[in-house]
């Protein structure tokens, strides 16, 4: 296992990762954009660093959280949902260059099944994305930012829907009426998963690679998110009529066929 790790992001599924990866015996660099955070980093014995990323530059000490690190993962997803219009693409260049001046030579970069947009069908790792939001679009040319420098050992991670104990779309769903694509597959990891993926690539250098990360599991929104409201008391979303069925199937092939990873958290 690679020793100290800087992780970029210690939220919903950054913070997991760093407690894993301490129990099994590394240490770790982690980055928070809140003050009020940093208390909760240390308390769980992350080395805490108080970092905010802007497509302007970078305030705080990214020299100290990128000194004497082994492997950087950069957790940072695009905010660009409602008002936010940010330049995703700018903010991932900045951190290269500070990544470029510093020993850091291995980063995986957490980016998304979105840069896949609405193809239909069975996408894999060698499929050609085709973004059709903002979010995938800015991440395809951050994934390059990234993976095309022959220098850096980069490895990009594509999660589909986040799902975990405290976080599940049905919750946003429920009781919604006239949904559309009721008969799209979902494409969703759990979050035990999600941190597995991650520690598998550290611990058996599965560097220069680019991996989906999706649960192998791919019933239709209706009948999975019916199935979820009833088990969790929660009124059912309605779904219209006239959904076609399309959509696409995201396979992590490389992960289950190439590197023989098992997927053991069920959705």
């Amino acid at each position: 296992m690679t020793n100290t790790i800087a992780i970029m992001g210690c939220g919903w599924l950054g913070l997991p990762l760093a407690k894993v990866l301490i129990a099994d015996g590394c240490q770790i660099h982690g980055s928070t954009t809140s003050k009020e955070k940093m208390g909760k980093l240390a308390a769980a014995s992350i080395h805490p660093f108080l970092i905010l990323l802007s497509e302007e530059g970078i305030e705080g000490d990214i020299e100290g959280f990128l000194s004497n690190v082994d492997a950087l993962v950069i957790n940072v997803p695009p905010k660009l949902r409602g008002g936010h219009k940010e330049n995703y693409v700018k903010k991932m260049q900045l951190l290269y260059e500070a990544i470029k001046a510093s020993t850091v030579k291995k980063v995986i970069f957490v980016s998304s099944t979105s840069v896949y947009g609405d193809i239909d069908g069975e996408v894999t790792e060698e499929t050609t994305p085709e973004p059709v939001t903002e979010s995938g679009k800015q991440l395809v040319v951050s994934e390059d930012i990234f993976r095309n420098d022959s220098s850096l050992m980069a490895t990009i991670i594509r999660f589909g829907g986040l799902i975990g104990p405290d976080r599940h779309p049905v919750r946003m769903l429920s009781g919604r009426k006239n949904l559309s694509n009721g008969n799209a597959p979902v494409n969703l990891i759990q979050l035990d998963d999600c941190i597995t993926i991650i520690t598998e690539i550290l611990q058996k250098n599965w560097w220069g690679e680019t991996f989906n990360g999706v649960y192998p599991y791919h019933p239709t929104k209706q009948e999975y998110y019916t199935s979820k409201a009833i088990g969790k008391g929660l009124q059912a979303p309605d779904y219209n009529a006239t959904s076609l069925k399309k959509g696409k199937i995201v396979s992590s092939y490389t992960l289950t066929n190439v590197k023989n990873f098992e997927f053991t958290t069920p959705l």
